[in-house]
C-alpha cells in the first residue's frame, strides 16, 4: 500500500503483479479495431483475415498455425506490412492456395513460386543447381532458362503445385 501511495505522489501508477493481464493492450491510433468481413480480399493480409474468420480462429491461433508472432499477423491484416519470404510457406499452407500473382512470364512465375515456398534466391538456386546470380537474372527477365535448366525449373515448379 505504501508503494502505491508513493507512486501516486510522484505521478505514476504502480501495478502489483496480477493487476493487469500479461497481454499487450492494443490501443492508440495504430491499433484501431478492424471491422467488416473482407469478402473480396485484395491483399495478402485481407486474405489471411478472411480465412481466419472463416475458420473461426483468433489471431493468436492463426499466427501459431502460420508460424509467426500474433502481432505480426495483426500488422499483416491491417495492411501495415506484408509477409516476408520466410513466412510465405506458412501463409500458403494456412490459406490453402498461393495468394501471390503468378504472372505471365517465366520470370514472374519463378519469383511467385520461390516466394510461395518461402525460399531465398540463394536456397532456390541451390535446389536448381545454378548460381544465385543466374537465378536473379532469370527473375529480373534479363535472361531465360533454356535447355536442361528450363527442364529443371519447370519440374521444380510442377512438383509443388
Amino acid at each position: 500500500m505504501a508503494d502505491r501511495e508513493c507512486a501516486h505522489r510522484h505521478g505514476f501508477v504502480a501495478f502489483l503483479q496480477g493487476d493487469i493481464k500479461r497481454e499487450a493492450l492494443l490501443t492508440g491510433p495504430y491499433f484501431r479495431a478492424q471491422t467488416g468481413y473482407p469478402a473480396s480480399p485484395k491483399t495478402i493480409g485481407e486474405a489471411i483475415r478472411k480465412r481466419r474468420l472463416d475458420l473461426g480462429l483468433k489471431q493468436r491461433e492463426a499466427a501459431k498455425m502460420i508460424g509467426c508472432n500474433y502481432l505480426t499477423l495483426v500488422n499483416w491484416e491491417k495492411g501495415h506490412f506484408t509477409p516476408r519470404v520466410n513466412r510465405m510457406a506458412g501463409v500458403v499452407r494456412f490459406l490453402g492456395y498461393n495468394p501471390l500473382p503468378t504472372g505471365s512470364t517465366i520470370a514472374k512465375q519463378l519469383v511467385a513460386h520461390r516466394k510461395a515456398r518461402g525460399l531465398t534466391q540463394k536456397n532456390f538456386a541451390r535446389e536448381l543447381g545454378v548460381d544465385p546470380s543466374t537465378l536473379a537474372k532469370w527473375e529480373r527477365g534479363d535472361r531465360e532458362p533454356n535447355g536442361k535448366f528450363l527442364e529443371r525449373v519447370l519440374s521444380k515448379m510442377k512438383e509443388r503445385r
